[in-house]
């Protein structure tokens, strides 16, 4: 049961992954868009300025579960390396419960509170570009609560390792 429901996070962490890989392309034309039209009109839009910001929100916050699906995430490895695979996992394993989980859940409630705040008052650009921010916000949530859906699947994973039955 344990590996299904790692599996089911990881399949979603996947396609997710996959599907908003394509921001990055998109990121890179509307900045090029961006650079055209400051250095051909002397000119920008601020709604381009948003979306910029938007666009690259989005790619690490759905990012950051992708990128721990995967294991390319920012870690010190000092000792990491020289481990073998079961105390590997012990220390991913208590990294997890101690710090990613408990910090998930800190900024899930407080984005949760920040992003109602910003949809009661129907946050937007106050330099006339996009509205909704609350929009924006809400993903802050939605991002973390996937990092913290992965980060239960690597738990699994690694408790998996630790009781050898993987």
């Amino acid at each position: 049961m344990l590996r299904a429901i790692s599996k089911g996070i990881d399949d979603l962490i996947e396609f997710i992954g996959s599907s908003i890989s394509w921001l990055s392309f998109a990121l890179v034309m509307l900045i090029c868009l961006d650079v055209f039209l400051r250095y051909l009109f002397s000119s920008t839009k601020t709604w381009i300025l948003d979306l910029e910001w938007h666009f690259f929100s989005l790619i690490f916050l759905f990012g950051a579960s992708f990128a721990l699906k995967h294991d390319q995430h920012v870690r010190v490895d000092l000792f990491y390396q020289k481990m073998n695979f079961r105390q590997k996992a012990w220390v991913n394993f208590i990294g997890s419960a101690f710090l990613l989980v408990p910090w998930c859940l800190l900024i899930i409630v407080k984005a949760t509170n920040y992003a109602m705040n910003s949809w009661d008052v129907k946050e937007g650009s106050p330099d006339g570009g996009l509205t909704d921010w609350y929009i924006i916000k809400f993903c802050i949530v939605i991002g973390f609560f996937l990092l913290l859906s992965q980060a239960i699947s690597e738990m699994i994973k690694s408790l998996l390792i630790i009781l050898k039955k993987n």
